[in-house]
């Protein structure tokens, strides 16, 4: 197990490189002048255009950019400063971060209580009309956009009956940020229960489960151990990749519910040009889609003991 960690650590290495070198020339190297941009319609001075692109970095080639951008990122964790206030942007990512992290961790929630329990009852009971209400009930969910959904939730349980506010405070406490983790993990819950649904479904007809029944095993040990460890590996794949995408997919709703998190401050940088922000908060997510991908493997074979790491 030791070695196959360290091999997947020394893997990462040129995905993290390839992946952050790649947003790294995309950013930088698109049409328009970000510096030009802080001037808006004014025709600024030559000198001041220089000395600000000197400033930043900007007048070196890209690949030159790319090597002081990984060398104060690695060795002081420095992601370097906003073009217009000068403001770090380690402050920014401080910022927004927590915000986003405990409204993926609700959203995460959500979808693998709700996700997991609707799926386990569809696939225990594939076929009848519990199966069909839940298979209609996430076609529903996956059908309507993200913004759809948020605009419905925030209509009807803010305006109309006054359960939520309509916007998240500036303390971004915890139960004003369930109605957008529900938005949010809405879709996800709904792949996650029409997955483990099937993969319930598809087992509960294999040869280990009929042998688990012929020798007369308990009801809850087949299900809970023969059934759930061998169906829920799919759906951890998909959990853990989930992780990723929970943080950087929230655009949307965060805009809806004017929570500050990573999507809004990801939609501020790009409208901004500020290009040491948006490349600061992928290579975040680039990490803990990475890690996130580790652990992932390394779970499987916790739910399968066939599998071993050499």
């Amino acid at each position: 197990m030791g070695r196959y960690v360290a091999r997947r650590l020394l893997q990462m290495i040129p995905v993290f490189l390839g992946t952050t070198l790649l947003i790294f020339l995309m950013v930088y190297t698109l049409p328009g002048d970000p510096v030009a941009g802080l001037f808006g319609d004014k025709t600024p001075d030559p000198a001041t255009l220089a000395k600000i692109r000197h400033d930043h970095g900007l007048d070196k080639p890209v690949l030159v950019q790319y090597w002081d951008y990984m060398t104060r990122m690695l060795l002081h964790f420095d992601f370097g400063n906003q073009i217009r206030n000068g403001r770090p942007v380690t402050d920014v990512l401080a910022a927004a971060f927590p915000v986003t992290l405990q409204l993926t961790v609700l959203a995460f929630a959500i979808e693998l209580v709700f996700g997991l329990g609707l799926g386990i009852v569809a696939g225990l009971r594939a076929g009848r009309l519990a199966d069909n209400a839940i298979l209609i009930f996430t076609l529903l969910i996956i059908s309507v956009p993200v913004f759809v959904l948020g605009f419905i939730v925030k209509s009807v349980f803010a305006f109309q009956l006054g359960w939520i506010e309509p916007n998240v405070s500036n303390d971004q406490e915890w139960g004003e940020l369930i109605a957008p983790a529900i938005v949010l993990g809405g879709l996800s819950l709904a792949y996650v229960a029409r997955l483990s649904r099937t993969t319930m479904a598809e087992n509960l007809r294999a040869d280990y489960m009929r042998t688990a029944v012929a020798k007369g095993l308990p009801k809850r040990r087949i299900i809970g151990v023969h059934l759930m460890r061998n169906s829920l590996i799919p759906v951890v794949t998909f959990l853990g990749t989930d992780i990723g995408a929970l943080m950087g997919g929230a655009v949307v709703t965060e805009s809806v519910f004017n929570v500050k998190g990573i999507g809004g401050t990801i939609y501020e940088s790009i409208v901004r040009r500020e290009g040491a922000t948006l490349v600061g908060l992928v290579t975040i997510l680039v990490l803990v889609y990475l890690l996130t991908s580790l652990l992932i493997d390394l779970l499987y074979a916790v739910l399968d003991p066939r599998i071993r790491y050499a």
